[in-house]
């Protein structure tokens, strides 16, 4: 008698103890904490965005594309990117600008067409490279026998920071525009005629 007192005294023990870890486990949960458990975190804003520049001037439609770094508290032109050297005027891929109509730029024609958009920054003066070659990572296949057109612009500097890189392509008349850059303190730019 006093065995089978023991045996059911061990059996309501485990019982209870059983009950008492059920109730602990929720048998549900809200759709608001079911959400929440599984919601990836919040993604972090890019450090150079993609975005672009598009103008229509007259009958021509102007497009660049381009990623936008961020000064960033650096020295940008002389530091991060030195002077006299190719850069793809953008983050990661190669900038690309595409115009459907001939323009005149610097007194020679591009014709209508995809081009990689290369410059050389120099503290007296820049280099501007239209390239067949629009479709790479950053300069990595850069060659300049694929360089259509090139000439020099004088930047100029401005006492504002530019925190992104910015493309602008401004209509002047039905068949005459501007296109510029910014970033950091330097400006940049230089005007087209369509044909």
């Amino acid at each position: 008698m006093k065995n089978s007192i023991i045996l059911l005294c061990l059996i309501l023990l485990v019982s209870c103890k059983e009950t008492s870890k059920e109730a602990q486990v929720p048998q549900h949960q809200d759709a608001t904490e079911q959400k929440t458990i599984s919601a990836e975190p919040a993604k972090k804003k890019p450090l150079s965005p993609h975005t672009s520049a598009m103008a229509m001037v007259g009958d021509a439609h102007i497009h660049f594309d381009y990623s936008s770094p961020g000064v960033r508290n650096r020295i940008v032109f002389g530091g991060l990117l030195p002077y006299d050297a190719v850069w793809q005027a953008g983050a990661h891929m190669a900038t690309w600008m595409e115009t459907n109509k001939d323009l005149t730029i610097d007194g020679k024609v591009l014709k209508a067409g995809k081009y990689g958009f290369f410059v050389i920054p120099n503290q007296k003066e820049w280099t501007i490279i239209f390239n067949t070659n629009w479709n790479q990572h950053g300069k990595d296949e850069y060659d300049k026998k694929d360089d259509v057109l090139r000439f020099k612009v004088i930047p100029k500097i401005s006492e504002e920071i530019q925190e992104h890189l910015e493309y602008k392509i401004t209509k002047v008349t039905d068949t005459s525009g501007a296109i510029s850059l910014s970033w950091e303190k330097a400006i940049v730019g230089f005007p087209f005629d369509v044909k």
